[in-house]
């Protein structure tokens, strides 16, 4: 169907995770769109797995005959992951990847082969290298949110850094121009106490927790220790991770303690609303950084991650800007004290945060558009 369908050169289609969320880069590149004079004669569509309403855009179900229609229309795909090998890009149809995360597990070809598969598919190391090539190949751009990524992912991906546009996440522009007021606002909308010390839990997967419906997330904190060791003035705001499929149930007596997020729900909102992060090997911390709040760093099964899954790129005992905790009552500690070395913190944001400036929509759809 694609080779007879004429390209619109005002059309752009838009996919978050394949699918299954309206959010990261892609939503904010659109909605930045959306908002500005110089599209205000483009389309969008929106590829989606449940159905919702985004204003300003024409929804479609992610992998649909709809969906493959429009996605052979629309001169621009803006994704954010890696997308499936049999999709067909004409030559004159552009393709933005912004990925969604600055890498700190390794990546593709960055991976060393020792014999393991990959994903739930259990892929080959060879089959998981050809699934990322025969997507990269189509990319056109690839957003690059430091010194640091375009390093890694010119290695991870072999492409080209004169490729990739070196301006930072287009997610993070709405944490670095964010106010009081808005943080307020956010608050009332996710029913959050106004008067509380809000601690971010937003811990990752983990390759080796799968079933038949996703990857399992198996929650290794005590919530009730956090209750009773955490002052009355500090809830904990739990933010799983979008590839989670199963769900934490929150106990009753915790429901004015534990404050849940969906997996689907923008982590932008929940790093405003916090004052504190705890988080594991998500990458999640690389933009949470920009805030300039505290972040601890709970790596219960640091040993067997490190070795026997995916590697790192980062020396993490050198690299990140906390030290690492392996139980749950060192972390509890590190709350209770509110100790926090910012100028580590800093030195952290001057290397892997350089080019988050507030201006990181405009500049990428200023480059792959080129309207103004």
């Amino acid at each position: 169907m694609g080779i007879f369908v004429k390209v619109d050169p005002k059309l752009v289609i838009f996919s978050s995770f394949n699918g299954k969320a309206y959010s990261d880069n892609p939503k904010y590149i659109f909605e930045y769109m959306k908002d500005d004079v110089n599209y205000a004669n483009y389309h969008y569509i929106w590829g989606v797995k449940h159905t919702q309403d985004i204003s300003g855009a024409k929804t479609v179900k992610f992998n649909s005959l709809t969906y493959y229609y429009y996605l052979s229309k629309a001169k621009y795909w803006v994704f954010n992951a890696k997308m499936a090998p049999y999709y067909y890009k004409k030559k004159s149809q552009v393709y933005l990847q912004t990925w969604h995360g600055t890498p700190l597990k390794r990546l593709a070809h960055d991976i060393v082969d020792n014999g393991a598969t990959y994903y739930r598919s259990k892929q080959s190391y060879k089959q998981m290298l050809k699934s990322y090539d025969a997507d990269s190949q189509h990319w056109d751009y690839l957003i690059a949110s430091s010194p640091f990524s375009c390093q890694a992912f010119s290695t991870a991906f072999a492409f080209p850094k004169d490729k990739m546009l070196k301006v930072g996440y287009p997610r993070v522009d709405y944490l670095v121009n964010a106010d009081q007021a808005k943080i307020i606002d956010l608050k009332i909308k996710y029913h959050l106490p106004l008067d509380k010390k809000v601690i971010l839990y937003a811990p990752t997967w983990r390759d080796q927790s799968f079933d038949n419906h996703g990857y399992k997330f198996e929650l290794d904190v005590d919530f009730y220790q956090w209750q009773s060791a955490l002052a009355d003035d500090t809830i904990v705001l739990f933010k799983p991770h979008y590839l989670i499929s199963n769900q934490y149930q929150c106990p009753e007596e915790l429901r004015n303690f534990v404050y849940l997020m969906t997996a689907t729900e923008d982590i932008n909102d929940a790093y405003l609303m916090s004052d504190v992060l705890v988080t594991d090997y998500s990458s999640v911390f690389f933009d949470y950084a920009v805030l300039k709040r505290p972040i601890y760093f709970y790596m219960y099964d640091f040993d067997y991650y490190e070795q026997e899954l995916r590697g790192f790129y980062l020396d993490l005992q050198a690299n990140l800007p906390n030290d690492i905790v392996k139980t749950e009552q060192a972390l509890l500690a590190q709350l209770k004290t509110n100790e926090f070395d910012f100028e580590r913190l800093s030195a952290f944001n001057q290397k892997f945060n350089p080019w988050h400036d507030g201006l990181s929509c405009a500049k990428t759809v200023k480059e792959v558009f080129n309207e103004s």
